[in-house]
């Protein structure tokens, strides 16, 4: 079933060093750069049920279509699989869930049977978090425990729309809300100034006129006793920024929150382009005023002096339209002001249609001159793309390869690196993407654990080396392929090597260009050890790939 993908790398992380002739010494200590993240991306309640006492409130206990329910996942879960190394393992440095505050309480049906918000994009309440996902002990915790281990938190925000209208959710007033028109995607107009599907009440963003809080949140927080609390934050906010009491900013100070009273390093922002691009720049200036103040108040949680990371979801962006996205009306640019980053959604059909070096060097032209300090982040599986590279599970070995070798921030969608399937009998639409993740398999399938292990390799080399995500791309020789990075930023140096489809057993490859005379090297897959000798390294090994880096000098 899976066909292992072929490549060869060699690698050096190095500090200040100006003049390759020196002493290169391997960093004890890898910085990090969100250009080169490995960002595992999961829907909470699919990955792993840790408490099963909170698996089901408000009553949510209606028969639902095919893995339309709630299944159980929870922070807890996640938790419970950082401390176990699970992430650490995969090399994975920053951890990307679906929204966690609080949903609707009742269902919805449009003909595929009664659907909860388990995905997390349906809110009630942006300041409370749904109980089925956890507290906010559990989401404290979970910081605590990521930040412990190198691993960043990024959590999703939704300010384009609430949840839908059902029986036990009211909508809010008009002043806050549209309930029509459905948008038709024909111009920029008709993709933001409207619904996003039928009976998804759309925040009036563009509004800058001041209105109440909804009713129906006025009722819930006094029913909780959190009422007056609630008010004086605002009522500071405001006062604060001087920003109108508009739905927006109001939004953004619940989502602000998050940073300041947990430290979370980062949201991936829901349906940009159905928002004016404005509010992403407004969005921008409070998310990094609240991480300012979270470091201030906390100077010995800070992890490094990365900025807040902001990425975002404007779908059917691709790397190529560069900084601008053509409503066919007009062009937006969301980078400016806003986002590190933007969801590229061309990578999938690039890793099928490109071969490695088109591909490679295509990448490195738009990264490096174009879009010059930002980035993007590579998918190829996702959980609303009805198309994903590997739909059938058969090339796990190939997509790691592709994914985990290529520039720019690399998007693990859950159950990837073991080849979850991403059907159900009974599933209709995006449902099928959403099974959930499967531990038993990982727990005992040895086809499934072998291509983990693959995953598992090449991620902590991704990891450990900043130039595969985010360096200059240099091909040495087309047959073989073999290519090099090479990256240079705040101090930093670093350099790779990659050559693919190897010969198995005896490997020769020449490193000069990496590695200096004399060099005592590992390969990262086998483990085994050679010395650099007049510019050459020999590896026998059984694998046809070796992963080569510098343990230091004989």
């Amino acid at each position: 079933m899976f066909k292992l993908g072929s490549l060869f790398i060699l690698g050096m992380l190095f500090v200040g060093c100006q003049n390759q002739q020196e002493k290169l010494k391997e960093s004890e200590t890898v910085p990090f750069d969100w250009d080169a993240a490995t960002i595992y991306f999961m829907l909470t309640d699919r990955f792993n049920n840790a408490d099963t006492t909170n698996d089901v409130n408000f009553n949510r206990n209606k028969e639902t279509g095919v893995l339309r329910g709630f299944e159980g996942g929870d922070i807890k879960g996640v938790i419970e699989k950082i401390e176990a190394g699970y992430f650490t393992k995969l090399g994975v440095n920053a951890i990307w869930m679906t929204p966690i505050v609080e949903q609707i309480h009742g269902g919805t049906d449009e003909g595929t049977g009664v659907t909860y918000g388990y995905h997390g994009y349906w809110t009630k309440d942006w300041t409370n978090l749904d109980p089925n996902f956890g507290t906010k002990a559990d989401l404290k915790h979970l910081v605590e425990v990521a930040h412990k281990n190198g691993i960043r938190i990024i959590l999703d925000a939704v300010i384009n729309h609430t949840g839908p209208v059902t029986e036990d959710d009211s909508v809010w007033p008009d002043d806050w809300v549209r309930t029509g028109p459905a948008c038709d995607y024909h111009n920029f107009e008709s993709t933001v100034t409207c619904t996003l599907v039928e009976n998804l009440p759309d925040i009036r963003t563009e509004s800058n006129e001041n209105v109440e809080l909804p009713l129906p949140l006025v009722e819930k927080w006094k029913a909780e006793r959190r009422y007056k609390q609630e008010i004086a934050e605002l009522d500071a906010f405001f006062e604060k920024t001087g920003y109108p009491r508009a739905p927006r900013f109001y939004i953004m100070k619940w989502l602000a929150d998050y940073v300041t009273e947990f430290g979370i390093d980062g949201y991936r922002v829901d349906t940009v382009k159905h928002t004016e691009a404005y509010v992403w720049k407004e969005f921008r200036k409070v998310l990094d005023a609240a991480f300012a103040d979270f470091k201030t108040n906390n100077p010995e949680k800070v992890l490094d002096a990365n900025g807040f990371y902001l990425v975002g979801e404007v779908y059917n962006y691709g790397i190529s339209a560069t900084k601008a996205f053509d409503f066919g009306d007009k062009k937006v640019n969301y980078f400016d002001k806003a986002f590190n980053q933007l969801i590229n959604f061309e990578f999938k059909w690039d890793a099928q249609q490109l071969d490695y070096e088109t591909m490679f060097s295509k990448y490195d032209a738009l990264l490096h001159n174009d879009l010059k300090g930002y980035s993007v982040l590579n998918y190829l599986t996702s959980h609303d793309d009805g198309q994903p590279f590997d739909p059938k599970r058969e090339k796990s070995f190939e997509t790691a390869t592709k994914l985990l070798l290529s520039q720019g921030a690399a998007q693990i969608y859950y159950g990837d690196e073991s080849a979850r399937v991403l059907h159900a009998e009974g599933a209709v639409g995006d449902a099928n993407l959403r099974t959930f993740m499967n531990w038993e398999a990982v727990k005992s399938n040895p086809e499934t654990q072998a291509v983990l292990a693959h995953w598992q390799k090449l991620g902590r080399f991704r990891a450990k080396h900043p130039s595969v995500g985010a360096g200059k791309h240099h091909m040495i020789s087309q047959t073989p392929y073999v290519f090099s990075r090479k990256y240079a930023k705040e101090g930093v140096r670093d350099a790779v090597v990659v050559g693919l489809n190897l010969d198995k057993g005896h490997k020769t490859m020449a490193v000069s260009e990496v590695f200096l005379e004399g060099d005592l090297v590992r390969d990262f897959y086998s483990g085994k050890t050679s010395k650099v000798i007049n510019g050459i390294v020999t590896i026998n090994s059984k694998f046809d790939m070796i992963l080569l880096e510098s343990i230091g000098r004989h």
